[in-house]
């Protein structure tokens, strides 16, 4: 992988970072401030934060698996 490809996919994993965190944070106020009565909210919000987690995860894996050692 090449220095420029590198770059970009660190700049993916720390997008992706911030999106399933922004997620995490969705997922943290409902639970604090919501339930139970946002229950029904629940399998939305929990579906999407853990999607992006595991997005990020996939990319950090590449990323790591990319990096010299």
């Amino acid at each position: 992988m090449s220095a420029e490809e590198l770059k970009t996919l660190e700049k993916e994993v720390k997008k992706l970072k911030r999106i399933a965190s922004e997620w995490a944070g969705q997922l943290h106020d409902l639970v604090e401030d919501k339930l139970p009565a946002g229950y029904e909210e629940l399998p939305a919000i929990a579906q999407s934060t853990y999607d992006a987690c595991q997005a990020w995860s996939v990319a950090n894996a590449k990323l790591n698996a990319n990096q010299p050692s």
